[in-house]
This record gives C-alpha cells, sequence and structure tokens, in this order.
C-alpha cells in the first residue's frame, strides 16, 4: 500500500471511529503489501481481512468475488483501499457491501484516480470526482438507500498516486449519525463533495500530473 493510502486511511479511522466500541470491520482487499488498514484500526476492533488470494494479512479467501459469505447488516465499518481498480465489475461488489452493513454502517472507499498499470491479478479502472455520487444512484437502482457523506482527490505524497476517496452511509436516513468529515481537516484535496452541499469543493479540472507537465514545459492539452 502506498504511503498516501496510509495516510488516508489512518485519517477515516481518526475521523469516523475514534470513539466506536469494538466495531466489527471488513476489509476488502486486505492483503498486506507494504501495509495494511488493519494496523491503523482502532484499539479493540474486530477485523477481518477479506481477498481472492491468499496471502499476508488475509483471513477469509472469497470463493465468489461478488458473494460476501455473510448475513445482512452484521458489518459496522467496511473499508477498501487499493482494490477496487481490480475488481472487474466492483459495482457489484458495491452492493455486497452495503447488504452486509448495518443500516448506519460505513463503506470507506480508496481507489486510485491516476498511476501505472499494476495487475492484482487485474487492473481494469480509476475512479475520478464524480464515482462516488454515480455509485450511489446504481446502488438505489438496486434497491439499497445509501448516502454519499464525502468524496475528494487527494494530492501527491511521496509516490505518484493521486486517490480519490468515499465514504458512504449504509442508509441516508442515519447521515446524523456521522457529523465529522475528513473533508474538514488539513488534508489537501481536490474536487471535493459533502453531503448536503451541490457544491464542487476546491474545483480543479487538471489532474496534478497534467498541472505539474504544464508549468514544465508550457503545454496545455487543447479543450475538446
Amino acid at each position: 500500500m502506498h504511503p498516501t493510502a496510509m495516510r488516508n486511511g489512518e485519517l477515516f479511522f481518526s475521523t469516523y471511529l475514534n470513539s466506536a466500541s469494538e466495531p466489527l470491520i471488513f476489509d476488502i482487499g486486505s492483503q498486506d503489501i507494504n501495509g495494511s488498514l488493519r494496523q491503523l484500526a482502532p484499539p479493540g476492533s474486530r477485523y477481518l481481512g477479506l481477498d481472492f488470494l491468499p496471502g499476508p494479512g488475509v483471513d477469509l479467501v472469497l470463493e465468489d468475488p461478488y458473494a460476501l459469505p455473510f448475513a445482512d447488516r452484521v458489518a459496522d465499518v467496511v473499508v477498501s483501499s487499493s482494490c477496487f481498480e481490480h475488481i472487474e465489475m466492483f459495482w457489484l461488489m458495491f452492493n455486497e457491501i452495503l447488504r452486509v452493513l448495518k443500516p448506519e454502517g460505513l463503506f470507506y472507499l480508496n481507489a486510485p484516480s491516476n498511476g501505472e498499470y499494476h495487475r492484482y491479478p487485474v487492473d481494469c479502472w480509476r475512479f475520478y470526482p464524480d464515482a462516488g455520487e454515480a455509485l450511489v444512484r446504481w446502488a438505489r437502482r438496486s434497491g439499497y438507500s445509501p448516502a454519499l457523506l464525502e468524496s475528494f482527490t487527494t494530492y501527491q505524497r511521496l509516490d505518484i498516486w493521486n486517490d480519490f476517496i468515499a465514504v458512504f452511509v449504509r442508509d441516508a436516513d442515519h447521515v446524523r449519525c456521522h457529523a465529522s468529515r475528513m473533508i474538514d481537516s488539513e488534508v489537501p484535496f481536490m474536487n471535493g463533495r459533502i453531503y448536503g452541499n451541490t457544491e464542487i469543493l476546491c474545483y480543479q479540472p487538471t489532474s496534478e500530473d497534467g498541472d505539474k507537465l504544464h508549468r514544465l514545459t508550457g503545454y496545455s492539452k487543447p479543450t475538446e
């Protein structure tokens, strides 16, 4: 896991679970490759690492990548970092995550918005600022009622990656259960959204890499 993803995971836990009591956490894509979200979870957490292949940090290997072997509404939190780009039909996994979450449960998603081709065992997707709202609309068509609490894209830090971050609550009726937001911390971000506000915060149409290229060379991509 790259340094920015670790920083983002730490901020999620401190923002949303700092006072939680022994939450049940499922980690989708938990294999420990240069670090894991497990080491950042609050003390006392009941943590279960799920992945599609065995390895360090994996407690349970999923036989079907689109079927979680749990009853409905059992998890307090589901997290997934640097994994959704490797799930061929990630929208099906999103529905499964909502199914196993409690009504007030949270899903934390960290997925790349840029970066190199990296296969585990495939690399299919990148996530842009409207991805969180699109997932909410998909889930509602599927019979769920989630809400996007916040989303944003981080700047690079000690690596090449810009991460798309999104936090969802399983049922929109429980938005008020979660008052704090990562976006209110001092972490720099672009193209942020926050529940109840239609404005895109820190709007930036150019990618960070594109902006660097423009400053170094004067090149600017023609308008489509």
